[in-house]
């Protein structure tokens, strides 16, 4: 799960449900779940950990094929990573099901329509990536504009997000106003001393 599955609200809990549900009087049982929590989509198979489990058990025998939950779009949300984790398990001689779709059947170079038609569907699911993505980084601009928090890291020292809202931390606040105090007079000075004189206590 990564930033699409925050913002359609498909979270691990319930792609594990669609995947019970599924095999539920399928003829299929599940030989275990494996999950890449907080990763991109657009990782290769080498960077995701739970997806690199998951074709091992393949290509050890330990599972006939892979289920993802949902579509395609949850397997990878670049079209280039798609297509090579669909060869590997293929490769391997296992099958793929989605939980939407059923089973993606593998190239026939008799129905090159078969290719064609899932590959546009991924590129399709690339260009619905990139269009979540365009809309947050304008939805965060637009806030970072008009003075909100825009959720690029920690707030600054002596501030906080509430409600994705910048307020006054008091406690940070008075450290910081001391700071000042102090540096004013001379109390505070760099790390590491300033050049030629000697750092105060």
């Amino acid at each position: 799960m990564s930033t699409a599955g925050q913002v359609d609200r498909y979270g691990l809990p319930a792609q594990e449900t669609d995947l019970r549900g599924f095999v539920c009087g399928s003829g299929y049982r599940l030989a275990r779940i494996e999950t890449d929590d907080a990763k991109s989509g657009t990782l290769p198979a080498e960077e995701r950990p739970g997806l690199l489990a998951a074709l091992k058990a393949i290509k050890t025998g330990e599972a006939a094929g892979l289920l993802v939950p949902g579509d395609l779009d949850r397997l990878a949300r670049e079209l280039i990573v798609q297509e090579a984790i669909l060869s590997q398990v293929w490769k391997a001689g296992g099958i793929v099901l989605t939980t939407t779709r059923g089973e993606i059947l593998a190239d026939d170079p008799d129905d090159p329509m078969r290719t064609a038609i899932r590959q546009f569907m991924g590129i399709f699911a690339q260009l619905d990536r990139a269009l979540i993505a365009k809309r947050m980084r304008n939805g965060r601009k637009e806030k970072a504009a008009a003075g909100g928090y825009a959720g690029y890291g920690s707030p600054a020292f002596g501030t906080q997000a509430v409600n994705q809202e910048l307020v006054t931390d008091t406690r940070e606040a008075a450290v910081t106003a001391r700071m000042h105090e102090l540096r004013g007079q001379g109390a505070l000075v760099p790390a590491g001393g300033l050049s030629g004189s000697t750092p105060r206590d």
